[in-house]
């Protein structure tokens, strides 16, 4: 009976096309691809109902299944899109089938829908896995361009860096500041790191804790960590957990800290008097005398 069925769809195969694209036309605007041009549209159920039609006849590959489910992620398609092109491919295909039967009682139609069941399941198993997959590796990609971005150390001059925290911090997170933030000390040959959370919603024991050890573990390099930003309610909120952060030299805001962080360095910044001086002036090299200006700027010795 399965052989007969796969038979008879390969046979009225125009028509459950034909029966399918009205039917899977109708559902646009349900599975959320309202916004998609008609002709983007009805290319993908074309090549949509092709996977179905050459794994049913057994001439269709792996490599056919996941290049479309590949295609499906990369168009922003969703999951939804495969699931019910199937199952109207099931209706269709059962309704053409029973039209071919001479006498259909309930066993018959039972037959029927339980051998369909047989060739379309196999086919949704496979595009679901293939979209699960995908999708997957799509996310971790965009999990570690995430993570690359949400702990940069950001050398601002020589021996001085800072680290901006934004979003909340987890475990899997905390650890991947640690990792960055030793090897950018080493990279950077930092004496001090600013380490901003004025981004950072929540500070709790979990935070405090991690902020901790990877002040500590830049101690041990032999550089120095200032925490800045630490607004009115993260300040209450630290106390009121007993969070003791008299080891760790923390400043309300960025600037602050790097006045803090000059210091420790053994900078300062200090006025010129004469605004126009050359770089090689600034570089100590000059040679003869200048003139005095009354505006005045700022230079880090």
């Amino acid at each position: 009976m399965n052989r007969d069925l796969r038979n008879i769809i390969i046979e009225h195969n125009d028509a459950i096309i034909q029966n399918w694209s009205k039917e899977i036309n109708k559902l646009k605007e349900q599975n959320y691809t309202s916004d998609i041009s008609d002709e983007l549209y009805e290319h993908n159920n074309q090549e949509f109902v092709n996977v179905i039609i050459h794994s049913i006849k057994g001439t269709g590959s792996t490599k056919l299944v996941k290049d479309f489910s590949d295609r499906i992620i990369q168009l922003g398609w969703p999951l939804s899109y495969i699931t019910d092109g199937l199952l109207v491919f099931r209706r269709v295909a059962t309704n053409i089938i029973l039209k071919q039967v001479d006498h259909v009682d309930s066993n018959t139609a039972n037959e029927v829908l339980r051998n369909i069941d047989s060739l379309v399941e196999p086919i949704i198993r496979q595009l679901v896995n293939e979209y699960s997959v995908s999708w997957e590796h799509v996310v971790s990609l965009q999990r570690i361009a995430l993570q690359e971005l949400s702990a940069p150390l950001i050398p601002v001059m020589d021996n001085i860096t800072i680290m901006p925290l934004i979003g909340t911090i987890d475990t899997e997170r905390a650890k991947f500041i640690m990792e960055n933030l030793l090897d950018g000390v080493m990279r950077h040959n930092a004496e001090v790191v600013l380490i901003d959370i004025t981004g950072v919603p929540v500070v709790d024991t979990m935070v405090a804790h991690h902020l901790f050890q990877a002040t500590e573990a830049v101690r041990l390099l032999g550089a120095k960590c200032i925490l800045v930003g630490i607004r009115p309610e993260i300040a209450q909120t630290i106390v009121n957990l007993g969070i003791n952060f008299s080891n760790l030299p923390t400043k309300s805001t960025l600037k602050k800290g790097f006045m803090l962080a000059l210091e420790i360095t053994n900078k300062s910044i200090v006025e010129m008097n004469n605004k126009s001086q050359t770089l090689d002036e600034l570089l100590g090299k000059s040679t003869g005398s200048e003139e005095d200006h009354e505006n005045t700027d700022l230079k880090t010795t």
